[in-house]
């Protein structure tokens, strides 16, 4: 069991304002695409404690909470300290039972700095010691009626913890929810557009995607140093892009155009399309759209690198990269797809995989969009044809958390 590999499945957690709060971790055995996680954690618990330490809080969470799900054998295992307390939110599964030990168990956790969380709790009254002790309670809108969910709000209120809508799918229940109070939402309503129209491109996006398109082009140097004195707002983020630890250099760069020759023009190119994002969308890793985005940019990346045409066509790994960024543009920005990536000059294959999901890019992106919500179901035949194993996806999931909470000070 010692030997065995592991990648994650993180759900992201928003507050009312729709910011990144934290991630449900949920931890999928390297061997298998049908891993059952309840079960695996009733079976395995001390191995899931040896993943969390070889992957490292830091390079999963940056500065978010982690939600880890917990049955009734690991609520009593002294493992379960090991986990810093400040970083995590023990979820208790609902069909852990409410006696004296697991009620003693709970205390003897907050005591010690845990907060705890109720997993698919709709209201019991057998509950109320542990709505006593919790912090947050989840409810599952799956298995709510609607029509009964503002009494089972009232209920649980009549406690100091927080509540947390689980499984919410449209901008429509994310509002309900809302207006009944509810603290946290987590669900994929975000990465859904509400209604797309066209928007007037403003000066600093046209500038952006100028500046792109001269990237791809790679044209020379003094073109690109004149786009950025052109836009003073560009200089200041380039000039704040080059000095952060993404870059890892270990002197300052005042100077513009050595600021462009450090970095080259492939990490502007990814540098500007986030910029393109971050011009319209609130920033950093705050965004769970641009978590999101960057998270599949930086996994089609690694996995292409793995494929016999990025030996033969050595930007094959960018453009998967960009592919990934750009998949969710159209969210970001509120307009449609098409209008996003029509100025930009991009190779077909990067136009076809965003509009129709076709091609390797768009095999790819389909194994990208789907790890991330933990959904498998027809993914075999995907990683059979791009010779992909859930073991090396273990290690470049493991990468790109490193990678997106370097890019942090960044975005």
């Amino acid at each position: 069991m010692a030997e065995e590999k592991f990648f994650l499945g993180r759900q992201p957690i928003l507050d009312r304002n729709q910011s990144l709060y934290g991630f449900e971790l949920l931890f999928r055995s390297a061997d298998t695409l049908h891993a059952n996680v309840t079960d695996y954690l009733h079976a395995s618990a001390s191995v899931i404690f040896d993943a969390l330490s070889s992957f490292g809080f830091r390079e999963i969470l940056g500065k978010h909470r982690g939600f880890i799900n917990v049955n009734a054998d690991v609520l009593m295992s002294e493992a379960l300290e090991l986990l810093p307390p400040e970083k995590v939110v023990i979820e208790l599964l609902e069909h852990v039972p409410v006696t004296e030990k697991v009620i003693g168990r709970c205390k003897e956790l907050k005591a010690k700095g845990f907060s705890l969380a109720l997993d698919d709790n709709s209201y019991d009254p057998i509950y109320a010691p542990l709505y006593e002790i919790v912090d947050l309670v989840k409810v599952d809108l799956f298995r709510v009626d609607w029509a009964e969910l503002p009494n089972v709000v009232k209920k649980l209120r009549r406690w100091k913890m927080q509540l947390l809508a689980e499984k919410v799918e449209t901008h429509e229940q994310y509002e309900q929810c809302a207006a009944l109070g509810f603290d946290y939402f987590q669900g994929y309503f975000f990465a859904k557009p509400i209604v797309l129209t066209r928007t007037r491109i403003d000066v600093g996006r046209l500038a952006i995607v100028k500046l792109f398109n001269q990237l791809v082009a790679e044209v020379d140097i003094d073109e690109i140093e004149e786009t950025f004195k052109q836009n003073p707002n560009l200089v200041f983020n380039l000039l704040r892009l080059v000095n952060s630890v993404a870059v890892g250099l270990k002197e300052r760069i005042t100077s513009l155009r050595h600021a462009i020759m450090v970095l080259g023009y492939q990490q502007l190119r990814r540098w500007a399309m986030m910029a393109l994002f971050t011009n319209n969308a609130q920033g950093g890793t705050d965004n769970p759209l641009l978590v999101l985005a960057a998270m599949r940019g930086r996994l089609m990346e690694r996995l292409s690198e793995r494929l016999p045409k990025s030996a033969v066509d050595h930007d094959y790994p960018d453009r998967a990269f960009m592919t990934g960024i750009l998949s969710l543009a159209d969210v970001l920005l509120k307009v449609q797809l098409e209008e996003v990536i029509a100025p930009l000059n991009l190779d077909e294959d990067v136009r076809e995989a965003l509009l129709h999901r076709t091609g390797e890019l768009g095999d790819l992106l389909t194994i990208a969009e789907k790890v991330e919500k933990d959904e498998f179901a027809g993914l075999a035949p995907l990683f059979v044809r791009l010779d992909i194993t859930l073991d090396s996806l273990a290690a470049i999931q493991f990468d790109a958390f490193n990678w997106l909470h370097k890019m942090d000070a960044a975005i």
